[in-house]
């Protein structure tokens, strides 16, 4: 009894879980939108009940998404989930390039209550239609969605149903959506349920409308170029549920497009060939001379610096021009200017140190070191306000004393001036004497 019961309870057993961990096949078309939604109630049968009845609802599950063997997923395959409570959405547009190659995304569910990990595979199988790629296409930016809402059949449905009344062509089709953040757009303050944005593509096979074409006019461009709406005659066919910012509107018309083939390298398989082993160097190397390195390093450098040396020596030490020279080339007025200058300066400093005047007390010891009071160096009654700051020039040698005229009336009265006899270069100058007296 028991071996007939066992085999039954193991097919059971096997049945359900190949039914939980089949692969998904999926059939997208190239050139057409690809939405996958997945839902949270489908991966909640494989974790194990939440404590309190009827509340398994609230268990906070995440997905992660990957190509079969590599940590991402393919490049024009996307996926978002706003948060842990909410379902994950995988969305994109396949190209003619992956048609006929199965592509297997590896889904991996996390219960942020238990930790517990469910892993499924979706199996894409890629497409090809006649069709693709529709010829004409417009892009349409609509500011009040999120990506993951416009991903939505309904309201993509009412989209598509929108620009079917505005088109009015025989196919239609959303060939790709796009989030503003994935274009550049900044992240919306949480105020006022602003939204990110989003970027539609859609395609048709029958050119575009007159409306459609009114963005392209001189006057809405004008208004688009001011930061100004444009006038749109059916955008309240939209405006009841999408607000589309009508200057962002890009019509494309594949059949005027020109195509450039680049002649890509080959990517190869990505395995390096075989070119033997590594081979390292040997244990004994050459010895190596460095004395033509010191030179050119060291000598070189000097060398030039020596020459610099010498140079700047002459320059500074034997090509003076000499006392001599110097006052051979100077004027005589301007030596005899200078001279009686310089003796008059040495006269006032003689004289200065010749006058006797007391120095200032606060400038004098009160205590000598052996702390007896010295007297000061003049008497209480010394009078030194009657000393002259300059002493009377008397007895000087070289004085010559001329007679100056001074006019006073009708009388003519004479002075006498004294001049010094000045010598420069031990030669008399005279020249002074001689122009007073001629006045």
């Amino acid at each position: 009894m028991d071996t007939t019961v066992v085999p039954v309870w193991i097919y059971m057993v096997v049945t359900i879980l190949s039914t939980l961990h089949a692969d998904r096949n999926v059939y997208p078309s190239a050139g057409v939108l690809f939405v996958h939604v997945l839902e949270r109630e489908h991966f909640k049968g494989e974790f194990p009940p939440y404590p309190k009845p009827g509340d398994s609802s609230n268990d906070p599950i995440t997905f992660n998404t990957n190509l079969m063997g590599y940590p991402d997923r393919p490049g024009w395959l996307r996926y978002i989930q706003r948060t842990s409570h909410s379902d994950g959405v995988l969305y994109g547009s396949p190209t003619a390039e992956h048609v006929g190659k199965a592509t297997i995304i590896e889904i991996i569910a996390y219960n942020r209550r238990t930790f517990e990990t469910a892993r499924h595979n979706l199996v894409i199988n890629i497409m090809s239609t006649e069709e693709y790629p529709l010829p004409y296409q417009a892009e349409f930016y609509i500011k009040n969605m999120n990506v993951e809402e416009m991903l939505a059949s309904e309201v993509l449905g009412d989209f598509l149903g929108a620009v079917k009344n505005v088109w009015q062509p025989e196919r239609l089709n959303a060939v790709n959506i796009t989030s503003a953040l994935d274009r550049g757009g900044r992240v919306p303050l949480p105020i006022n349920n602003l939204k990110e944005g989003v970027y539609v593509m859609v395609g048709a096979d029958v050119q575009f409308s007159s409306c459609l074409r009114e963005v392209e006019n001189f006057q809405n461009q004008l208004r688009c170029s001011q930061e100004m709406e444009p006038v749109i005659s059916c955008d309240k066919k939209f405006r009841a549920q999408f607000d589309i910012d009508w200057c962002k509107i890009n019509l494309v018309d594949i059949t005027k497009m020109i195509m450039i083939h680049s002649n890509r390298p080959d990517p190869g398989t990505g395995v390096l060939p075989d070119i033997g082993g590594y081979n390292p160097p040997p244990e004994s190397l050459k010895s190596r001379d460095f004395f033509a390195d010191f030179l050119i390093t060291l000598a070189v450098p000097s060398a030039v610096a020596m020459v610099l040396f010498s140079v700047l020596g002459y320059s500074m030490c034997c090509r003076r021009e000499g006392v001599d020279k110097r006052n051979m080339q100077t004027p005589d007025i301007q030596l005899v200017h200078h001279s009686s200058i310089q003796k008059s300066t040495k006269e006032l400093r003689s004289m200065s140190k010749n006058r006797e005047i007391s120095w200032p007390l606060s400038t004098l010891p009160v205590f000598s070191q052996s702390g007896e009071v010295v007297p000061p160096i003049h008497p209480d009654n010394y009078e030194t306000t009657s000393m002259p700051l300059m002493q009377t020039q008397t007895n000087l040698q070289n004085q010559i004393q001329i007679p100056q005229q001074q006019p006073s009336g009708d009388r003519e009265n004479y002075c006498m001036s004294t001049f010094r006899r000045l010598e420069v270069n031990g030669i008399p100058e005279e020249r002074k004497v001689a122009e007073a007296v001629n006045l």
